[in-house]
């Protein structure tokens, strides 16, 4: 997460452009009807808000005015698909503008940066492996909550920084040229939180992810070739 003072008015103005017309389409595009009438979906929305509110709210506050905390988007998406996981990610990040830790001119920076792009790289997996139609569950828990979470927090890390670089407002760590080092110890723990989520709702709720096919995953029948 990144504080307004870091960024220039120009990327502020951009970040509002990106944000709000996607944020739009994902209130539009949200299954409205279906969330009012299945208290199941609402439970598992407001949960989700909750979640995410709390552990966006667990993180490293550095003086420079960058802060570091999981995303964990990629699971959201996955339980709840991409225009609710959007409109979820909204409201835990207006809970963090009350409680004062997140700018307000920094939210559609952050929310582009830590919600939408999550959102399209977990999309993007989930709709390739969805072409693929594998039958064995372990391919969807790994390619799109393990692989798709890591590839989410690299970009989001890289995305952040080059905005950073850009608009010259922060002073770069001498320690960025062992910058690869230290990749691991943000990839591996975002990626292990999500994938662990995705794992216990297959095995336990398999139900309640939007983006899971029960019918083919868990009912159609392995053939011989299928088989690891």
């Amino acid at each position: 997460m990144i504080s307004a003072a870091l960024l220039s008015p120009e990327t502020l103005t951009v970040g509002w452009l990106i944000y709000v017309p996607v944020l739009i389409w994902a209130v539009a595009r949200a299954p409205w009807v279906e969330l009012f009438t299945d208290r199941r979906r609402q439970h598992l929305l407001f949960g989700t808000v909750f979640a995410l509110f709390v552990l966006w709210l667990v993180r490293r506050d550095f003086d420079t005015g960058v802060s570091y905390h999981f995303i964990g988007m990629t699971a959201v998406t996955l339980l709840l698909d991409w225009p609710l996981a959007i409109v979820g990610g909204l409201v835990a990040q207006v809970g963090l503008v009350l409680l004062g830790r997140q700018d307000l001119a920094a939210m559609g920076v952050n929310g582009a940066l830590l919600m939408l792009l999550p959102v399209l790289v977990t999309e993007g997996c989930a709709i390739l492996v969805e072409r693929a139609q594998p039958r064995n569950p372990f391919v969807y828990i790994f390619c799109s909550g393990f692989l798709a979470a890591a590839l989410s927090a690299l970009l989001c890390l890289l995305v952040g920084l080059g905005l950073l670089w850009f608009d010259e407002r922060f002073a770069m760590p001498e320690w960025l040229e062992d910058f690869v080092g230290y990749l691991w110890l943000i990839l591996f723990p975002e990626a292990f939180i999500n994938g662990m989520v995705i794992s216990a709702l297959v095995v336990f709720c398999p139900e309640w992810l939007e983006t899971f096919n029960r019918t083919r995953y868990l009912s159609a029948p392995w053939k011989d070739d299928d088989k690891p």
